[in-house]
């Protein structure tokens, strides 16, 4: 018997909700990530973490964070339906679908939500950030910020580095939903039939496909992140010459810089994202599991 296909709206308000809260709760990471991946002297995180306390105060790990909380829960919106949209698109009579198939379907969302909610969101976020180092920032907020990067350097100012954010976004979701998909499916061949999943298993799962996602997807990130910086138009001419700058001016190794509090920020975000996201389709009608 096949299972019910999911709600494009049910899997709308499951994925905004649960990417919302997922960026809230974890935006200090996210802000300690973006900070050390930065060109200049190198800080470890804990130092970027005192020194911001230190000047700015503990609103001073939020700077950016309505840009990635808005845009998150958009992500996370359009991350759920396109890929449950691909993944109906792909699955076998009896609604499975083989690694190989998820991994096409998460490629196609990371690539749909990297155009339409991740790349703006992005790069407004890493412009507060770099903005927020000076001692006397430029941008009051997040409408502001964004009303003067438009103004300035027009809708391609929020579209920089859409390439680098593409290829993350598809790299991220193919790898994350792969591997929560196939580990969910091994649980649950293991439980008995129609036994729904405890809250901690999802979350450990999520969390298993957070630290799978981080180390294959790093150095992507770290060109994400220099494309976006105030400085990246005089600093590099495209992704290739990032990417090329950073391999022989830095190392190999600064492609990874900023993976602790990735990784704890992916962690968290995958045990959130598929634990609140599995709950609310449980409460509002429809699961993956078959409930209504």
């Amino acid at each position: 018997m096949s299972k019910k296909r999911e709600k494009p709206i049910h899997s709308l308000i499951a994925g905004t909700s649960a990417g919302a809260i997922e960026a809230f709760v974890t935006y200090p990471t996210e802000f300690v990530k973006t900070r050390s991946q930065f060109g200049g002297k190198r800080e470890p995180p804990l130092t970027i973490i005192r020194t911001t306390l230190a000047t700015k105060g503990i609103t001073g790990l939020y700077s950016g964070c309505s840009a990635l909380v808005v845009g998150n829960a958009v992500k996370a919106g359009v991350r759920f339906v396109s890929y449950d949209h691909f993944k109906h698109m792909l699955a076998d009579p009896e609604g499975k679908v083989s690694p190989a198939r998820s991994l096409v379907a998460g490629l196609g969302a990371g690539v749909v939500e990297a155009i339409f909610a991740v790349t703006p969101s992005e790069t407004i976020k890493t412009k507060l950030i770099d903005d927020a180092k000076s001692p006397v920032p430029r941008y009051r907020g997040l409408v502001h910020g964004t009303v003067s990067i438009v103004r300035e350097e027009g809708v391609r100012g929020i579209y920089r580095g859409l390439f680098p954010v593409m290829m993350r976004q598809g790299a991220n979701s193919a790898v994350r939903f792969t591997t929560y998909t196939t580990l969910k499916q091994f649980v649950q061949s293991t439980a008995p039939p129609g036994q729904t999943l405890p809250t901690a298993i999802t979350f450990g799962i999520g969390a298993i496909a957070g630290l799978v996602t981080v180390y294959t997807t790093m150095p992507l990130d770290v060109i994400k992140t220099r494309m976006q910086s105030l400085t990246a138009r005089q600093s590099y001419r495209n992704s290739f010459h990032c990417a090329y700058r950073i391999f022989t001016e830095e190392g190999l190794l600064r492609f990874w810089t900023g993976t602790t509090p990735r990784l704890v920020r992916l962690m968290l975000s995958g045990g959130i994202v598929f634990t609140v996201y599995e709950n609310i389709m449980r409460v509002i009608g429809t699961s993956e599991d078959g409930d209504n």
